[in-house]
Parts: structure tokens; sequence; C-alpha cells
């Protein structure tokens, strides 16, 4: 592949941002890396910029790093948004199919998805992309591809993604002031659903829950399409903060602590002592430890069953939940969530990437990548049989993409 090919994604957490460069192997099914960076995030606060200059800052150190590495610069980038001020609706839009032959175009699906983009919002909300559900033909048929089937009246549904055009905009100026054109803005959900779910387990009906150091994402899944999608302000951080309050310490030793002894139960009642400064030390229980992260991970959970109550999903997604983020790497956190969810549970990990860990913390900047791969291969594909789903995407995506201001 030239070097003009490389596919690059930025995942700007609260906690660190990620860089991803990778490339396509010779076979195309997986992703080589040619270059991964991490660094510190400054400016970002529950996964909203609130620093643009910061980001930037930290953008220009690891774009210099990487530039050095492989000997080119990185001119664009696909980049991931995240925030409690993200959201998802569901919206309709009919319209009467042109030709005389009654042989639905794609100028009718451009204009059906157009119909259903035409709502109100308000004046500081913004449409981010808009996800593809169904098109029904004649308020009978439903089918995800209506291009060429015979009917009189074409109605399109999709799920409008959008966010606060300020936030938003912080996205945008912080990559911008980096020296990169964004490629493409993808909600982080989303991007971890690419990289962790499968056609079937989409079609049967899951969710990825992706948890943070600052914020919880949450996407949900149903008969193939996304039906829901939310981020919730709270994170591994307020595990941390939960720990520093409950014994006494600092923050910076709380995180400590949560790493090396975190876990989400314990019946153990063995002492552990941790040394905290040159003459000083603590001492506590593995069990009361465990409650303390155990009480906090149940809350987050409490709040993903009202998401899922939203769209009438409570114990009623057959392929279960897949759980990722730093987060997800807390010990016995499966447990914690199969008792609180009734569901099947599992560990999400970004996998087909040559030359990176399986880690469930790299699965939205994993999913970024995906997600550009995808949409290059949309561009260049000439449609064998093996691409016609991946190309019906592209092609849709385009079509939405072009409607959105």
């Amino acid at each position: 592949m030239s070097r003009n090919n490389f596919i690059t994604a930025i995942d700007i957490g609260t906690e660190n941002t990620k860089i991803l460069v990778v490339e396509k192997t010779i076979e195309g099914e997986d992703l080589k890396v040619v270059y991964f960076v991490k660094e510190k995030t400054f400016g970002v606060r529950k996964g909203i910029i609130i620093s643009p200059e910061d980001v930037s800052e930290i953008l220009q150190k690891c774009l210099l790093e990487i530039d050095e590495k492989i000997g080119q610069k990185i001119e664009s980038a696909c980049v991931s948004v995240n925030g409690s001020h993200l959201f998802s609706l569901s919206s309709r839009g009919t319209i009467a199919v042109s030709r005389a032959d009654k042989k639905i175009s794609e100028d009718d699906m451009q204009r059906a998805l157009q119909a259903a983009k035409t709502f109100s919002l308000f004046s500081n909300r913004e449409i981010i992309e808009a996800s593809p559900k169904n098109f029904i033909i004649d308020g009978e048929q439903i089918v995800k591809d209506p291009l060429g089937l015979d009917g009189v009246r074409l109605e399109a549904e999709t799920l409008v993604l959008g966010g606060f055009s300020p936030y938003l905009k912080n996205v945008t100026q912080s990559v911008l002031g980096s020296g990169l054109h964004i490629s493409d803005m993808i909600p982080c959900p989303v991007a971890d659903a690419r990289a962790l779910l499968t056609p079937r387990q989409k079609e049967l009906g899951v969710a990825v829950l992706d948890i943070g150091a600052g914020a919880t994402g949450l996407a949900i899944y149903e008969e193939g399409s996304l039906v829901h999608l939310s981020v919730l302000p709270v994170g591994s951080n307020n595990i941390t903060n939960d720990i520093a309050i409950g014994l006494t310490i600092d923050a910076d030793v709380a995180e400590k602590i949560k790493k090396e002894y975190g876990s989400c139960s314990s019946t153990a009642s063995k002492k552990i002592k941790v040394e905290i400064g040159e003459s000083e030390a603590l001492t506590f229980s593995h069990k009361a430890l465990s409650k303390i992260i155990s009480a906090r991970v149940s809350e987050i959970f409490r709040e993903v069953q009202k998401e899922l109550k939203k769209v009438a999903l409570v114990q009623n997604l057959p392929a279960g939940i897949v759980i990722t983020g730093g987060g997800a790497k807390i010990p016995r956190i499966l447990e914690l969530a199969k008792k609180e969810f009734k569901l099947p549970c599992k560990l999400g990990k970004p996998s087909g990437f040559i030359g990176l860990d399986e880690d469930p913390s790299l699965s939205t900047v994993c999913g970024l990548a995906l997600l550009e791969a995808d949409m290059t291969d949309g561009e260049n594909s000439s449609c064998p049989e093996n691409e016609v789903i991946k190309n019906l995407w592209f092609r849709i995506k385009k079509m939405l993409k072009a409607l959105i201001p």
C-alpha cells in the first residue's frame, strides 16, 4: 500500500488521547499497525473538550512523533466525539416514487432520506450523522435496500445522531488547530460497535457498553440497525474518586489501588497494606475496597438499565451486552453485570489489528480505523458479491452525509 493510503484514527478521551495509523494488508482482512501513540489528555472533562487549545497542543505533539517515525506527514483523520450532550432520535420521511414504471431509484431513496431528516432541532443542536434503519415500500414491505423494487410510496426510517453545537465545534477546532483535516467525526459508541460487534449480534439484539474514564457510552442494536445511542456523564474516574473518599487518600493513590487491587466482588477479609508516603502506610481490607467499587459500578449499570427501558429492551437482548473501555478491565465486572442486567455479558476486545494488543481501552480508536477503512473500501469497490452489503452501507451513508448541512 502506498503511504498516501494510510488510515488515521484519533480518539480524544478524558484521560488519554490515542492516535492509530494503519494500512491494509495484501489479503485485505486485517489492518497492519503502522504506528500507535498514546498521550495524557488535558482540556477534556467527562468526554467533552473544554479547552481546544490544550487538545490541539497534545495532537501536535503526537503527530510530530508520528511524522518522525513513519517519515510522512499525516493530513487527515477519523475523529471520535463523546459526552452526555450526544443524542439519538428516530425519524421517518415519506415520498412518492417518481418513475412512471414505479421502479425505485437512488433519487427516490435520497429524497426519502432527505424527508426523514427534515425536522426541527433546537438552535444549539447539530446533526452528526443519520444511521439508516429500514425502507418501507407502500406501508408494507420492509427492506434494507429498495433499489429497483416496485412501489408507489417509499418511506425511510433513520436514527439521527447529534450533539451540542459548541461542543462539536470544540472537536473540530481542536483537530484543525493541530493542522489536520477531519475525514469523519464518529460518536464513540458507534466506533465501539464497529470494532466489537458481529452482524449476527446486531441482528439478534445487542448493546455495547464503553466504560471510559469520564463517560460511559451505550449503543443498542436490533434487527441489524442502531436503535439507540446515549452517553452517561460518569466513568471509572468516579470509582477512583469514591476510593479516595472512602479510604481518605489522594486521588493518584486511589487510582493506583484501583488498578492493582480493585475488584467488583470479594468476600476476602484479607488486609492490604500500601505505602503512600516515605513514612506512611495505608491498611484496608480487600472486601471493603470491592464494596466501594461495586457500589459505583452498580449505579452505572442502573443508569444503563434506564436507557434500555427507553427502547423497551430490558432483559430482551438475546446477544447480551458487550462491555468494553478501560473500566471493563476491573476484575469480576462481568459477574456483576450479569447479576444486574440478567443478560449474557462478555468482555469486548478489538481484534484484527496486526501489531496491536487486544485491549478494551482501544476499542474506540480501532473502531474508528475500521470505519474509515470501510469507507475506503466503498469508494474503491467494484462491488463483488461478498462486498454487496458493505457497498450498500457506504452508498446509503454517502447519501445521508450529503444531506447533512
